[in-house]
C-alpha cells in the first residue's frame, strides 16, 4: 500500500507561528489545481501499480480549495493511480465549515476532518493571527456531524506563556467534550522567519520556560488518557480505531507521493521534495518538468531514520530488524547507553522491541539521537 499528500500553498492570513510553505495570494489556485494534476500525471510510475491507500490534502489551507478543484486532483488520481482509498483526509479551518462546503467534500469521499483549532481562547487566537473565533472552534465538530462526517482529528497548540496551567487545561478539556476521536497537539515553537521570531529576536516575546511546556505535555498524556486515546505518536492521541493511517503509514516507513509545492515524497528507500516556491513549481510544471529534488539516503541515514520515526511511535523499533536489515548490533553496540536509560525508567521492552515509556516520551528525540548509527 502507499499514500499520496497533496500540498495546497494558500491561507487566508499568516499565521505568527507557522514556518510551512503557504502564500496569501489566492489569485492563481486554478492553476495550481491544473499543475498538481498535471504532476500526478507525470508522476504515474512513482508507485508502480501499488494500490493507494490513503490521501492526505494539506496545507497551507486546504478547505480554501473550491470542491471542484478538489475534485479535479480526485478524478486525477482515481484515473492515474491503481487506487483502493481507506482513508481521504482534508486539513480544514472552522471558519471554512459551511454547509455547501461540506456537502461538496462529504459527495467527493472525503471521510476525515483535520480540524486546525489550536485553541479555543479568543484572546489566543487572535495573538495566533488565527483566521476563526473561539465561537467557531467550538462548534465545528458538530457542524460536521450534522452533515454526516465521523472521523475528525483536532490540532491544538500547548506551551503559550502563562502564570499557570488553566488556560491549557481549558482547552484540553473543551476538545475531549467534543469527543473527536483524535487529537494531534504540538508545542508553540518560535521559528526564525515568522512574525513570532521575529518578536522573539526584538524581545517583544517571550517563549515559555521548558519545564512549563513539559508540564503541560505531562497533562495532555494524562487527561488523554483518562478519556480512553491512546498516545500512538509522541503528539498524537487516537481512541482505538481512529488513529490516523496516512500518518501512521508515515511513521511505519510506507511509500508515499507528495505533490505540489514544498511537497516530499518517499519511495521507500530514498526521499526527495518540491521546491518550497509557488511561483519556480508552477513555472515547471508548465514545461512539463517536475522540479523535484532527489535525496539518496545512505543504509545509515535509513537506520537512523528508522530509529528516529519508531521512537516515537507506540510500535517502537526492534532490534531483531536492524540486524537483519541493516547488520548492526545495536543490543551490543549501545548496551551501556541503554542499560542507563532503563534505569532512568524511559525505556518500554518487549523481547527485542523497545518503545518508549511516558516519561521516555518527552525525550524522544533526544533518545532516538543518542542510538544513531
Amino acid at each position: 500500500m502507499a499514500g499520496i499528500y497533496i500540498h495546497i500553498p494558500f491561507c487566508r492570513q499568516a499565521c505568527h507561528y507557522c514556518d510551512f510553505h503557504f502564500s496569501t495570494n489566492l489569485d492563481n489556485m486554478d492553476q495550481m489545481a491544473e499543475m498538481i494534476c498535471r504532476e500526478l500525471e507525470l508522476r504515474a510510475s512513482y508507485f508502480q501499480k501499488t494500490p493507494i491507500e490513503t490521501i492526505y490534502f494539506g496545507g497551507g489551507t486546504p478547505s480554501l480549495l473550491q470542491p471542484l478543484l478538489i475534485e479535479k486532483i480526485l478524478n486525477q488520481i482515481s484515473i492515474t493511480y491503481n487506487s483502493d482509498w481507506q482513508e481521504v483526509t482534508l486539513e480544514a479551518n472552522p471558519d471554512d465549515l459551511n454547509v455547501d462546503n461540506l456537502n461538496s467534500w462529504k459527495s467527493l469521499g472525503i471521510d476525515r476532518l483535520s480540524l486546525g483549532i489550536q485553541s479555543f481562547d479568543e484572546d489566543v487566537l487572535k495573538f495566533y493571527h488565527r483566521a476563526h473565533t473561539a465561537e467557531e472552534s467550538k462548534f465545528a465538530i458538530s457542524k460536521a456531524r450534522k452533515m454526516g462526517f465521523e472521523k475528525f482529528s483536532l490540532d491544538l497548540i500547548y506551551g503559550y506563556p502563562q502564570p499557570n496551567h488553566e488556560l491549557w487545561k481549558r482547552d484540553l478539556s473543551e476538545a475531549i467534550s467534543q469527543d473527536p476521536g483524535h487529537i494531534s497537539s504540538y508545542a508553540l515553537t518560535v521559528e526564525p522567519k515568522t512574525a513570532l521570531g521575529n518578536w522573539t529576536k526584538k524581545g517583544k516575546f517571550q517563549p515559555a520556560e521548558e519545564d512549563f511546556v513539559a508540564e503541560q505535555f505531562e497533562i495532555l498524556q494524562e487527561q488523554t488518557n483518562k478519556a480512553g486515546y491512546i498516545q500512538y505518536e509522541v503528539s498524537n492521541f487516537g481512541k482505538p480505531g481512529q488513529f490516523a493511517l496516512h500518518n501512521t503509514n508515515y511513521w511505519k516507513g510506507v511509500p508515499y507521493l507528495g505533490v505540489g509545492p514544498s511537497a516530499h515524497s518517499f519511495d521507500g528507500k530514498n526521499r526527495g521534495a518540491n521546491p518550497s516556491s509557488n511561483s519556480r513549481y508552477l513555472n515547471s510544471m508548465k514545461g512539463s518538468a517536475i522540479p523535484f529534488t532527489v535525496d539518496n539516503l545512505s543504509d545509515e541515514e535509513r537506520l537512523n531514520e528508522y530509529i528516529l520515526t519508531g521512537l516515537r511511535t507506540l510500535w517502537g523499533i526492534d532490534f531483531g530488524v536492524i540486524h537483519r536489515d541493516f547488520g548492526k548490533d545495536l543490543l551490543f553496540s549501545k548496551k551501556d547507553l541503554l542499560t542507563k536509560m532503563d534505569a532512568e525508567g524511559w525505556l518500554i521492552w518487549k523481547d527485542k522491541n523497545l518503545s518508549l515509556s511516558k516519561s521516555g516520551k518527552l525525550l524522544a528525540d533526544s533518545i532516538a539521537a543518542a542510538l544513531f548509527v
